[in-house]
C-alpha cells in the first residue's frame, strides 16, 4: 500500500465515504457471493462512481482488516485532509458569521481507537462542530475510529494541536467557555449553566486530565455516581455530559 493511502472498513463507514467523497476511492473489496439489502447501496454507488471493485473470499478480507470485523466490505482510499489550529479558526469565524454558539469536544490523552470512534459518533449525534486532541498520546484517524465511528468520522472534523493548552487559552479569547470533566470536584454537571459557546474536556480513562489541562479549563464538574463504580468510560461519559449541553442548548 502507498505511504498516502489509508484502509477503511465497514459498511457504515464506506456508505459514508462514498457519498461524501467517491473521488477518494482507489478500490473496493467486497465479500464474494453477499448481496443483501444492506450491501446493495454500496454495490450500486460503486457502480454509478466508476470505483474499481474486487470481488474476494473472507480470508482477503481478514487479511487486509488484520481481522477486524469488516463486515465483509474494505476500501482502499487515498489519505485525507488533516484538520489543523487554522481550521478550528475557521470554524469559529464560521460559527459567528453565523450567530450560532461554538460547541466544541476536548479528548485529553484518549488513545484507545475504539473510545475516539465512540466520541466521534456521540460528538455528531449531538451537533458538535469539532473534536480537539493533541497530536501526542491521543488516538489517530484510523480503519478501526471509522468503523466505530459508523459514518461520523467523515461528519465531524478531528483537529489535532501541538499544544493544547495554549489551544484552550486561544478559545478561552474568544468567548468560549471550557468545562472540564474531573472526579474530585464537588460541582454537577446538572448545576452548570452551558447554553453559550461551550467546550466539554474529557480526560483519559482512569487517569483523567493533564494538570496543565484542567488549569485551564474555566469549570471543572463530575457526573453523580450512585454505584459502586467509581467511573464510566469515557466515550459514554463523553454521551452523557454532550446531551446535557444539548438539553441546555435546546431549552
Amino acid at each position: 500500500m502507498a505511504k498516502n493511502d489509508e484502509l477503511v472498513f465497514g459498511i457504515h463507514a464506506i456508505n459514508e465515504l462514498i457519498k461524501r467523497s467517491p473521488e477518494r476511492f482507489i478500490e473496493l473489496f467486497l465479500l464474494k457471493g453477499r448481496e443483501d439489502e444492506r450491501f446493495m447501496p454500496i454495490i450500486n454507488m460503486s457502480r454509478k462512481y466508476g470505483i474499481s471493485t474486487q470481488l474476494v473470499n473472507r480470508k482477503v478480507l481478514d487479511d487486509k482488516s488484520d481481522g477486524e470485523q469488516h463486515q465483509g466490505v474494505v476500501a482502499r482510499i487515498t489519505q485525507g485532509k488533516a484538520f489543523s489550529e487554522n481550521d478550528l479558526e475557521d470554524i469559529l469565524d464560521q460559527s459567528e458569521k453565523s450567530n450560532i454558539s461554538p460547541f466544541l469536544l476536548i479528548l485529553d490523552g484518549v488513545t484507545d481507537p475504539h473510545n475516539l470512534g465512540a466520541c466521534l459518533r456521540n460528538a455528531d449525534a449531538a451537533g458538535v462542530q469539532a473534536i480537539i486532541v493533541p497530536k501526542d498520546n491521543a488516538a489517530r484517524l484510523t480503519a478501526t475510529v471509522r468503523k466505530v465511528a459508523v459514518g461520523a468520522a467523515e461528519t465531524v472534523p478531528l483537529i489535532q494541536v501541538t499544544n493544547l493548552a495554549r489551544t484552550m487559552k486561544a478559545l478561552q479569547n474568544r468567548g468560549v467557555w471550557i468545562i472540564g470533566t474531573a472526579g474530585e470536584t464537588d460541582t454537577c454537571l446538572y448545576d452548570v449553566e452551558s447554553t453559550g459557546a461551550t467546550a466539554l474536556v474529557m480526560g483519559a480513562e482512569g487517569k483523567g486530565m493533564r494538570r496543565l489541562t484542567r488549569e485551564n479549563c474555566d469549570q471543572l464538574v463530575k457526573l453523580p455516581m450512585a454505584g459502586s463504580v467509581s467511573s464510566l468510560n469515557v466515550s459514554v461519559a463523553t454521551g452523557i455530559c454532550l446531551f446535557e449541553i444539548v438539553r441546555q442548548r435546546l431549552v
